[in-house]
């Protein structure tokens, strides 16, 4: 078949390659979909012609490169949000050289256009002595008293994403003898994670509450509609508003905060990186493993550890090779 138009094509790519081969979950669709409408109606205005008119051969090395640019100069982006748009525009591109095989030459080129280098942002999560006051502070009366602090409790608890517990229903708990809930993760992705005594206790009244059926969501709005990103968002916001999270600029707290800061307690209480990289639901070690290096409390442990004898005398044997804790601290480097 020769395709000469690009509409095909894209629904090609968001109905069979995204969701049914890659499996990507509807918000990472959406996030495809609206990244490359943007970039479409780039071309389209480039090349003088409706969206509906754009053909394969519109899709060019030039016009990559004008839209990357476009993205810094006018719309004012930053590199990191240039390199997510850059990197769905290879994964379309990747897709259209194996469909057409007369733009191989053309996505090549795409596909060599570099990501730009930027400094990491900080990663900012809570410490233990600002999680008590927030749990000890919450609201007990009113009328999603309870439904906020299960909330809460279970990001902190689980390490959820947002959209983790957005999609979460009634059928993925289990809150008999051994408290579990299954979260639906990043590529379709599956995972278990245990549940607290307190938060099984207080998921245990929201379903006398109102989870009548398996497939009910969790966490509602007070309209017993699901809770979007958002309001998940705003929820968080709300109650962890007199926190600010300190670094190159101050910032609030939102929901995924709360995913660094049990993978930073879980680490901190000596569990082993593998096992956080399964409750998280990471695709790689090396995503958990940079855990380590931003709490602070783990370096000045293994600072102690390594600390000389106040005489200056050297130990005949370092003292860091008997601490077990230590060296498996080290091998998770």
């Amino acid at each position: 078949m020769k395709y000469t138009s690009l509409g095909p094509l894209i629904q090609a790519y968001f109905l069979d390659h995204l969701r049914t081969q890659k499996g990507l979950l509807p918000a990472s669709i959406r996030t495809y979909r609206d990244i490359l409408r943007a970039f479409l109606i780039f071309v389209a205005a480039n090349a003088r012609k409706k969206i509906t008119r754009l053909a394969i051969d519109d899709v060019t090395f030039e016009r990559v490169q004008s839209y990357l640019r476009h993205l810094e100069e006018e719309r004012h982006n930053r590199p990191r949000t240039r390199n997510h748009h850059l990197a769905i525009l290879h994964s379309f591109c990747d897709y259209l050289a194996t469909r057409v095989p007369e733009m191989i030459v053309a996505c090549e080129r795409i596909a060599a256009i570099p990501m730009k280098r930027f400094a990491v942002p900080e990663t900012s999560y809570l410490e233990a002595d600002q999680i008590a006051p927030l749990f000890r502070d919450l609201p007990l009366h009113g009328f999603h008293a309870v439904r906020d602090r299960a909330l809460l409790l279970f990001l902190y608890n689980t390490g959820a994403r947002v959209t983790e517990v957005a999609e979460l229903r009634v059928e993925n708990l289990d809150l008999g003898p051994q408290p579990r809930v299954r979260l639906h993760g990043k590529g379709d992705k599956w995972r278990t994670c245990p549940l607290w005594a307190e938060t099984t206790k207080l998921l245990r009244l929201l379903e006398r509450q109102h989870l009548s059926t398996p497939d009910a969501p969790v966490f509602v709005s007070r309209s017993a509609r699901p809770l979007t990103r958002f309001g998940i968002y705003k929820i968080v916001r709300r109650h962890t508003d007199k926190i600010k999270l300190t670094g190159q600029r101050r910032r609030h707290v939102s929901p995924h905060v709360f995913r660094h800061t049990a993978a930073v307690h879980l680490l901190e209480s000596g569990v082993d990186p593998n096992v956080i990289r399964g409750w998280l639901g990471h695709a790689s070690l090396e995503t958990t493993n940079r855990y380590a290096e931003i709490t602070t409390r783990t370096k000045e442990a293994a600072l102690r550890t390594c600390e000389l004898p106040v005489s200056g005398a050297f130990p005949r044997k370092a003292a860091w090779q008997d601490d077990q804790s230590l060296l498996a601290w080290l091998s998770s480097l």
